[in-house]
């Protein structure tokens, strides 16, 4: 940890991306990003750098705005020199950069979980996808005797798409009756949660167990806990299973009223692994905080880095084509005490677990899944979706491969 203990030549370095919002309503979640992925290079150069080059970090603050990470994304690659990018959380950022990595053939690693419908190129989606996180939260919910669902959300595509998914799966698999479930969008930012939670109330108390299953992000999630705490409702009266809530946001909460309220993710730092502890370690000895707490996204950025720096090793170079060549297939260990591997539609096997909220701000798991959860980039509960299929090895190197037409391109 710290300083490099090779001597680097001038000028040998490797840059890479760091594009996270350390301003706006993002920062809460991002900016932590930032500077678990500023210690994983440091800690890669104390090892010997890569192909005996030093990484240098290129920090950018896209400051929550769409557009922004666009342009940013841009400078990074055409004015930096970064070879590779790691970065997003918002889906929105994500699409506003997808363009941009296509066009000029770079890579892009993204750390947060995501509403799928999405297999492109030149992205490794290193968070959860649908199935490895929001179908098995509501599997546990409807195991725990909840009939009534609230899918809130924040109003843009992740939570959208994710619960036209979920919708769709608790309508045709689960056999929810319309009326037994009610969907809430609010923007970003939004802090006036008085009424929303009134009627989460109002509909929670209908004679049937209710839960929130909760796709709201960022710092909006801190007014909607607190009004949840002033209306006093408790997580044994309706439980919120929230996927975007971690130990660092809730960090700035009072964590009383919520105890026992859940999140889904495919880490929490209370995983009792050697690995673990070693990665927390690091990182309270790197930021110099002994209270400073580790997250799923921050897993998901380890994960995505040592498979990068495993390909590049592989390729002999850092060169996009034989770096997308070499990195499917490529398994490196996880925080959970398993492997990730890297699959052809480049998404990442995972663990999935269910956790509650501690008074201490942590999650004591209470459910996880017997072994890993193969990523899927497109669901088997949509009508679009469920005939694709991506595969980015030769000769197939399609994103959306119909497999009733049998042609890449999506539509049948």
């Amino acid at each position: 940890m710290g300083m490099p203990q090779f001597a680097f030549a001038a000028g040998e370095t490797i840059k890479v991306g760091i594009l996270h919002s350390l301003s706006g309503t993002m920062a809460i979640s991002e900016t932590t990003l930032k500077d678990v992925m500023l210690m994983l290079i440091d800690q890669q150069n104390a090892k010997g750098g890569l192909l005996g080059k030093k990484l240098e970090g290129v920090v950018v603050d896209p400051a929550s705005n769409w557009p922004l990470f666009a342009e940013k994304a841009r400078e990074l690659i055409s004015k930096d020199g970064c070879v590779a990018t790691f970065g997003c959380w918002t889906s929105v950022s994500r699409k506003s950069v997808l363009p941009v990595f296509e066009e000029l053939n770079s890579l892009l690693f993204y750390p947060v979980q995501y509403e799928g419908e999405e297999s492109q190129k030149n992205v490794f989606y290193t968070g959860a996808a649908p199935n490895q996180q929001a179908i098995p939260a509501v599997d546990y919910l409807a195991a725990q005797g909840v009939k009534r669902w609230v899918l809130a959300g924040t109003d843009y595509v992740y939570p959208r798409t994710t619960n036209k998914i979920l919708e769709t799966y608790l309508k045709d698999i689960l056999k929810v009756a319309p009326e037994d479930i009610m969907i809430n969008y609010t923007p970003f930012g939004h802090s006036d949660w008085q009424s929303i939670v009134s009627d989460i109330k109002k509909f929670g108390s209908a004679g049937k167990k209710a839960a929130v299953v909760s796709t709201i992000n960022g710092d909006a999630n801190v007014p909607f806990y607190k009004e949840l705490g002033s209306q006093g409702v408790k997580a044994t009266d309706i439980p919120v299973c929230a996927f975007s809530v971690g130990e660092e946001e809730l960090a700035g909460i009072d964590k009383k009223p919520l105890v026992g309220h859940l999140a889904a993710w495919n880490y929490f730092m209370s995983v009792d692994t050697p690995i673990n502890a070693a990665f927390i370690k690091d990182w309270q000895t790197y930021t110099k905080n002994p209270k400073r707490v580790s997250n799923d996204p921050m897993e998901a950025h380890f994960i995505g880095f040592n498979m990068w720096v495993e390909a590049v090793t592989k390729a002999g170079t850092t060169d996009t084509d034989p770096v997308l060549d070499a990195i499917i297939g490529v398994t490196v260990p996880n925080l959970t005490g398993g492997y990730s591997a890297m699959l052809p539609n480049h998404h990442i096997t995972k663990p999935v677990y269910i956790g509650e909220i501690q008074e201490s701000g942590q999650f004591d798991i209470v459910w996880q899944t017997p072994g890993l959860v193969a990523g899927d980039e497109w669901s088997d509960f949509l009508p679009g979706s469920k005939d694709l299929i991506s595969d980015w090895r030769k000769p197939m190197s399609c994103g959306n491969f119909n497999v009733k037409s049998g042609k890449c391109g999506g539509a049948t």
